[in-house]
């Protein structure tokens, strides 16, 4: 079976979670996998090593060989291709300022149609539910290649453009978490579409297990790996390490991840005296991520939810913390409390609450039991979490998709 992957960039350091499933999913007997995306990287100075093999055969459309691939159609099937300009201009027309993005996305959908065409591919398979599912709804219309599309959280949240068509016409949409299934079916309108839940994933076996003891007296080293954007909340895990009593008080901060706010929060770091015990890796790859886990004492992810309604899916970095026998301190919003379960598999609090976080990570380097609850997150990651039980519950979907897929009807799309 020939499964053509779909996605905005590709590498993207911080979607680890991408990469392990087309290693996992590739790695399948009987199956071949394509990789496709839409737009350049936009950083590729940190490129995971298990990256470079897919980047040496990604496909990616130039915007001559869209122009050139849209006139291919235009001439070819002129009903079904008008009709999908429409129906994104409508769609799309609710939130002005993705519109002309999504225009854009027609021309280099129509060329990944044509190499879909010449590829053979059987199934196309989209990562988040925006542009890329936008393009490979498109292919669809023009090709009759089945697709689906895996929805994480930013594609979902901000903005519900289209959505409810894309999710429709898919031959299945694979939610994260239950919280994102719940959200998709909510807003799929009068045609409900088929949501799996499908975790994204980890590979266990990949993280040393080691049950972590603080010892009297030692200031511990907090570990956070996230990028630094607004929904991650790293303010708030800055302003509750300010001031905070023992063992806190001198709790060494390694941030892991790079982004727009790094300047502000270095500024923040020194304005609330702890610039010295807090440091600012940037991206690192994965290698050097485990490494920094590994000498953890704890794990926290401060996720609040944006301005813009941005907010967490099921973070991987929580997955993976929880896989070394870190313990660890999220908050509860979206699908975080079905991995980070309060008191058993970790501690939970309040998003953007700088005294229950701080409460939170205490509880977490007082427990009594630390075995007991190591042992428990780390087994919920190897029996939900892992990524070769998710792939292969992706491929049984791939191929009741493709036997069962139909070619799409020409002419008008419905509203």
């Amino acid at each position: 079976m020939r499964i053509a992957y779909l996605v905005s960039r590709f590498p993207a350091v911080s979607e680890t979670f991408v990469l392990r499933e087309l290693d996992a999913v590739a790695a399948a007997p009987d199956v071949e996998v394509v990789l496709h995306s839409l737009f350049p990287a936009q950083d590729e100075s940190i490129v995971h090593p298990a990256a470079q093999p897919w980047s040496e055969r990604l496909w990616r459309a130039r915007p001559g060989a869209g122009a050139a691939a849209l006139a291919w159609w235009l001439v070819r099937r002129p009903g079904r291709t008008l009709a999908v300009v429409g129906a994104v201009a409508r769609d799309y027309a609710s939130v002005p300022r993705v519109l002309t993005r999504a225009l854009a996305t027609i021309p280099l959908a129509a060329a990944h149609a044509r190499r879909f065409q010449d590829e053979r591919v059987e199934h196309v398979h989209a990562h988040f539910a925006t542009y890329p599912a936008l393009a490979a709804w498109i292919a669809w219309r023009l090709t009759g290649v089945p697709y689906s599309f895996t929805a994480h959280a930013h594609d979902l949240f901000i903005h519900q453009a289209m959505l409810a068509r894309k999710a429709a016409d898919a031959a299945f949409v694979v939610a994260i978490s239950h919280y994102n299934e719940r959200f998709l079916l909510e807003r799929a309108g009068p045609r409900r579409p088929q949501v799996h839940v499908v975790h994204c994933g980890v590979h266990p076996d990949h993280f040393a297990f080691r049950v972590r003891r603080l010892e009297p007296g030692r200031a511990p080293v907090i570990a956070c790996v996230a990028a630094l954007r607004p929904p991650k909340g790293h303010a708030v895990l800055l302003r509750a390490l300010a001031g905070a009593p023992a063992p806190l008080a001198d709790a060494r901060l390694e941030l892991v991840g790079d982004g727009p706010l790094r300047a502000e929060l270095e500024t923040l770091a020194r304005t609330l005296g702890i610039a010295g015990r807090v440091r600012f890796h940037g991206s690192l790859p994965e290698e050097a991520v485990a490494v920094l886990l590994a000498d953890a004492d704890l794990f926290v992810l401060p996720s609040v939810i944006a301005a813009d309604g941005d907010m967490e899916g099921v973070p991987v970095a929580l997955m993976e913390a929880l896989a070394a026998g870190l313990p660890a301190v999220a908050t509860r919003q979206s699908g975080v409390p079905e991995l980070i379960r309060d008191g058993a598999s970790g501690y939970l609090a309040e998003p953007g609450d700088v005294e229950s976080l701080r409460a939170a990570m205490l509880d977490a380097l007082g427990e009594s039991d630390p075995e007991e609850r190591a042992r428990a997150g780390r087994e919920l990651v190897e029996r939900e979490f892992d990524q070769l039980r998710s792939a292969r519950r992706l491929l049984e979907l791939f191929q009741a998709a493709s036997r069962s897929g139909e070619p799409a009807n020409d002419g008008a799309i419905s509203s």
